[in-house]
């Protein structure tokens, strides 16, 4: 990228550029696109004056790419939390700036370090950003949604990297795919070295179409039969108390009619707390469970026994004894309110039921149910990788429950099925998912989407879920190898920017 274009036509080009990677996400699945978009910042950033006009660019990318990315925000807050628009619109582009800090400061370290060597912007500006989208998952709580990692699933070569180096390895991936594409045309670098940077890019592809070849685990005990219950109950009626009797005949219907070895309804499917709900209406759904030799997953909230906290929880019946699975990663501002002495002020224009959900135990062990060991999470606890291996590798499979319907008709919930996609790369093991609304779905070890049902309709869908055993690396290890490295290239790309190397 020529240095002469002028500093507000370059933020500008960061933002398309941001704006553009979302077509790299589900719905449009097209991996390559986040590349491109990245090698464009890459172009932008190696040929920036100063840090300061970096950090510009990086938080102009990242406005971009957030405002593409998690608008649906928007809809949650006001479509269904009832903020008036022009609030619920600050807020979202609020969010979406915070979140640019993220690449701003990656890209203004990485001019710093890199003292304009070309060597050591290829080593340290994918580490940088790589790892502040680590940081980005877990700091405040963690908000990782649409790592760039999470574009190349299931179709690009990279995936084949996700049981060894997780989400934020194939992230860095593809940041040093864009950085080398840069390199690879740069004038400053003589032919033989920029053949040599696409050798390396070819291999680096090539390498992980290889793994996609590798089988990490086995299967252990016969396909189970599922029935995923999607009762497609409108969010603004959900919590509604003239709406119960319907819900509960639906899901009730629903379920008696199947007959599986494991029956799944959604995050919160009976929306009261369990101990108001008729013990005769339990004992009937107990009692189908037990009559097909199998078991009911059932998404409830739960009162504690002294009344002083609730939980959102999912509740087995059948003929497995009752279980229970209370979540522990709540969602700020959804499940629970962060600083309430400072930000529960904004509570009066939401109408968001349930706000102050305690958190279930971090040590919680997969239920044991139809023949198998399921790991259970609720709805936001998918996009954390780290913490759905701590139920494996016991686990043979695992399963979602959530309520998508919150974010109405945009790509959130076929973004968070990507993220699904994404944890079954990484541990080798089938998800299920059962959602209020779509996007409800069987997905194979592989990642790939084996089935799913229509969105927004009342269905069941219906298949077989093979439960598999075994340890990819990603399961051992997490998170730490793809932090390490990147730490790592960090570490030589600043030694690299203090050495004078010709031409590099």
């Amino acid at each position: 990228m020529p240095r002469r274009l002028p500093p507000r036509l370059r933020y500008l080009l960061a933002f398309v550029a941001g704006l553009f990677c979302v077509f790299g996400f589900a719905p449009f699945y097209l991996f390559p696109i986040p590349v491109l978009g990245y090698a464009v910042l890459a172009g932008l950033l190696m040929t920036s004056a100063s840090a300061r006009s970096a950090a510009w660019v990086g938080f102009s990318f990242g406005l971009g790419y957030f405002v593409g990315g998690v608008s649906w925000v928007f809809v949650s807050l006001h479509v269904f939390g009832g903020m008036p628009a022009w609030m619920a619109g600050g807020a979202t582009l609020i969010f979406c700036a915070f979140l640019a800090f993220y690449p701003a400061l990656a890209c203004w370290l990485s001019y710093r370090l890199a003292r304009q060597r070309i060597g050591a912007w290829l080593l340290l500006a994918p580490a940088l950003l790589g790892l502040s989208e680590w940081l980005r998952g877990w700091l405040f709580s963690g908000f990782p949604w649409q790592a760039p990692g999470y574009s190349q699933v299931p179709l690009s070569p990279l995936a084949g990297y996700a049981p060894l180096l997780g989400v934020y390895g194939i992230t860095w991936l593809v940041l040093s795919s864009a950085f080398l594409l840069v390199a690879c045309w740069s004038k400053a670098l003589s032919r033989r070295l920029r053949v040599g940077l696409a050798i390396l890019l070819l291999a680096c592809w090539g390498g992980g179409a290889a793994l996609r070849q590798v089988e990490w685990s086995e299967p252990v005990g016969r396909p189970i039969s599922v029935a995923l219950l999607q009762g497609n109950v409108a969010q603004d009626k959900k919590w509604l108390e003239s709406e119960l009797v319907d819900t509960f005949h639906r899901y009730r219907d629903q379920t008696l009619a199947s007959r599986a070895d494991l029956i799944v309804l959604p995050e919160t499917a009976l929306p009261i707390f369990l101990h108001q709900i008729p013990e005769e209406y339990l004992q009937q759904l107990s009692d189908h469970a037990r009559s097909l030799g199998g078991d009911i997953l059932v998404g409830v909230p739960e009162m504690s026994r002294d009344g002083s906290q609730y939980y959102n929880a999912v509740m087995s019946l059948g003929r497995a004894p009752r279980q229970f699975y209370r979540k522990s990663h709540l969602a700020p501002f959804g499940e629970y309110i962060p600083l309430k002495s400072v930000f529960g002020v904004f509570y009066q224009w939401l109408s968001i039921p349930l706000t102050d959900f305690g958190r279930g135990g971090l040590q919680q062990r997969p239920m044991q149910v139809a023949g198998q060991s399921v790991a259970v999470d609720i709805c936001y606890e998918d996009v954390f990788g780290e913490e759905i291996i701590e139920q494996l590798p016991e686990a043979t499979l695992l399963l979602n429950v959530t309520n998508d319907a919150w974010w109405g008709r945009s790509a959130a919930a076929m973004q968070h099925l990507q993220i699904a996609q994404m944890r079954s790369l990484e541990t080798s093991r089938p998800m299920l998912r059962a959602t209020n609304t779509g996007m409800t779905a069987i997905i194979n070890h592989r990642g790939e989407v084996d089935a799913t049902a229509p969105w927004f309709t009342r269905t069941t869908l219906t298949g077989t879920a093979q439960g598999r055993r075994g340890e990819t690396p990603y399961t051992r290890w997490g998170n730490r190898p793809a932090v390490l490295l990147q730490s790592a290239m960090v570490l030589f790309g600043v030694v690299l920017g203090r050495m004078r190397l010709r031409g590099y």
